[in-house]
Order: structure tokens, then sequence, then C-alpha cells
């Protein structure tokens, strides 16, 4: 028996414990997994709080729903397809941009994961950050702490030394352009599409 045969078998076995409630195999798939989720979420979040946080998220959802889980060999699909849309909901969370809305929407209707599915959410990300950096300088960095930090109007004009209100203006401004620079990408007919 190959070694990855071997693994695999050793996990189709901790499934099977996982269901009945073991907390000896749902701690050996942590191990097994909890390392390139957190690599994998960190792509995304650039925050080690943010990844570490969805990596504890996606297994407690993954013990939440042992009962209901059908994969027999490996749980890796399930796991990297719960983080994607963890990472998905925390963002439109953070971004609450309509266009993206829209677009996550049908990227969670897949129901496959597809390691290189990761790259149509990555393009999505990336087409956003984008947008953000065609932005002349203060609106980059009042959108950023506003929707991506969590800052209030207060905190980012007291670390900007500029007034409330003009942080008002700079960001209503920045969202409504980054809107249209969204509304401009034909993103979804690009997200759709998983092999087939």
């Amino acid at each position: 028996m190959t070694l990855n045969a071997s693994r695999l078998y050793h996990e189709k076995q901790l499934i099977k414990d996982l269901k009945k409630g073991s907390d000896k195999a749902f701690n050996e798939i942590y191990f097994l997994y909890a390392k390139r989720l957190y690599a994998y979420c960190l792509r995304f979040t650039k925050l080690q709080e943010d990844a570490e946080e969805i990596v504890q998220d996606t297994f407690l959802k993954l013990w939440k729903n042992k009962l209901d889980i059908r994969q027999e060999e490996t749980v890796q699909s399930l796991l990297f397809l719960i983080a994607k849309h963890l990472l998905i909901n925390s963002y439109r969370i953070k971004s609450n941009y309509p266009v993206y809305e829209e677009c996550a929407e049908h990227i969670e209707s897949s129901s496959a994961y597809i390691p290189d599915y990761n790259i149509r959410y990555e393009d999505i990300y990336r087409i956003f950050q984008a947008g953000i950096e065609s932005l002349p300088n203060t609106q980059q960095k009042v959108i950023k702490m506003s929707r991506l930090n969590n800052y209030s109007n207060k905190e980012i004009a007291d670390k900007l030394s500029l007034s409330e209100q003009t942080i008002k203006n700079q960001l209503s401004i920045g969202l409504k352009t980054l809107e249209e620079y969204m509304n401009n990408i034909k993103l979804i007919p690009y997200t759709i599409n998983s092999h087939s």
C-alpha cells in the first residue's frame, strides 16, 4: 500500500469515527488540514487573526455537521468548501458591495471544491483590490480603513488628520466610483463556468 493510499485509508476510518462523535478523530483531522487551511485563508484575508478565526469556524462547522458528512474517503474538499464560503461571507460583510455580493452568490452556487476554482475567487478579490487602487490616495485609505479594518469615520479622521465630513465625502465618492468600476467588469460569466 502506497503512502497516499495508506493516508486515505486512515482518513476513511477517521471520518467514520468522527461521525460517531470521536474527539480523537476530530483532532487528527484538524492536524491533517489546519495548516493548509490557514495558508489558504491567509491568502485572502491577509490578516493572521482573521485567517485563524475562519479556520476555527471551519472546523467548528465540520464538528456541528458531522452526522451529515457524505464524504467517505477524505474531507479535504468539504473543509475547503466550508472555508471558501466563510471567506466569502466575511469579505461580503466587510465590503458590503452589491456587485461583489452578486458575484459571490454565483460562486457559492458551486457545490464542489475544485482547487483551481480558488483562482476565480482570487480573481474577484484581485479585481476588487485593483478597483480600490485605481482611486485617489485619500479615498483608497478611507475605504480600506472603513470597510476592511472597520474603523469609524471619527477614528479615520483622527488618523488622517482630516475632518469627519471630509471622511464621509471621500468615502461616499470612493464607494460610488468603486461600484461603477466593479459594474464595468464582466465577472459573472467568468466566475460561473467551472470545469464541465
